[in-house]
């Protein structure tokens, strides 16, 4: 049998991360909560890719490219912009993302059944090569392998899509799959918790509604993940159900780290927390489809 993560096996975890288990003690976070950021960064180790071609500040000779998706990444600790810092905003540690420069924020530790749970906001800063398209950033779980698996920057993973107007999509990186129960509705993928058919995940699918909070206000964003099954919820509303994930040469996908996205957008997040579960909360275990049911094509 797998062991659940208990807040014992945790603590020794993030002690291993070399991190102190600091519980959150908001309103909003159980007794049992790790607040991520409560040590500044102490958790966390990144990996910044390839610097665009209009960044300036950077060391002579420091590769730089129009596409930031291929090419030589700045790499493990060299986040030479600080791209990535946690400030003390309104007296609550707060991770502030400059978005100049691509790149993953990702913890030392691993996860497995747990519910994390954070506060999100926009700031108004964007950069090439985005400065036209949304807003962009990113809750990536279940991250494994190297870093720069996808697009030179990402392990491979499972994504919470966290972008303007599309809070909770769904996004497998670099070889990962899972299915979602969906429709097709106007040529894309979207999750329906009233559909019949189980899709074979590969692509972009989008959440079922659409609940953001105006620009620059706080939107709490949540995952509920329990094995190879995950719940993205946004602002207290159910967005997507990810099932039966399964790694690039299709094993369970139960456990990973945790990364968060720098993507050409500044955001900010704050009280990110990540509390054990023992089993998927009853308000959310109905929400999956059986296994064996109805199967679509792939969708890429």
């Amino acid at each position: 049998m797998r062991r659940r993560m208990t807040t014992a096996v945790w603590c020794g975890v993030l002690a291993a991360a070399g991190v102190a288990a600091a519980a959150d003690k908001t309103a909003a976070a159980g007794p049992e909560a790790i607040n991520l950021l409560a040590d500044g960064l102490a958790a966390w180790e990144v990996w910044m890719g390839v610097p665009h071609a209009s960044v300036g500040g950077l060391p002579e000779g420091t590769y730089r490219s129009d596409d930031v998706h291929a090419g030589e990444p700045l790499g493990l600790g060299r986040d030479l912009k600080q791209t990535f810092a946690v400030r003390q905003i309104d007296g609550v540690p707060t991770l502030h993302v400059t978005g100049e420069v691509y790149g993953g924020l990702t913890t030392k530790a691993s996860f497995a059944d747990y519910h994390l749970r954070t506060e999100f906001r926009w700031g108004d800063r964007k950069w090439e090569p985005r400065l036209e398209a949304k807003r962009d950033s990113g809750i990536l779980y279940h991250a494994h392998g190297e870093h720069g698996k996808f697009w030179r920057v990402w392990k491979a993973c499972l994504e919470y899509q966290v972008q303007e107007r599309d809070l909770g999509d769904f996004i497998p990186l670099g070889g990962p799959r899972a299915a979602v129960r969906g429709r097709e509705i106007d040529g894309r993928l979207t999750y329906d918790p009233a559909s019949d058919t189980l899709h074979d995940a590969t692509g972009y699918t989008h959440a079922a509604i659409e609940p953001d909070a105006p620009h620059g206000a706080w939107n709490v964003l949540e995952v509920f993940v329990v094995g190879d099954d995950a719940v993205h919820v946004a602002n207290g509303e159910v967005v997507m159900v990810v099932q039966d994930a399964v790694d690039a040469q299709g094993r369970p996908l139960t456990s990973g780290q945790i990364q968060l996205q720098s993507e050409a957008a500044e955001c900010f997040y704050r009280h990110l927390t990540v509390t054990p579960l023992d089993a998927m909360p009853a308000a959310y275990a109905g929400l999956f489809a059986a296994a064996g049911g109805d199967t679509a094509e792939p969708q890429d």
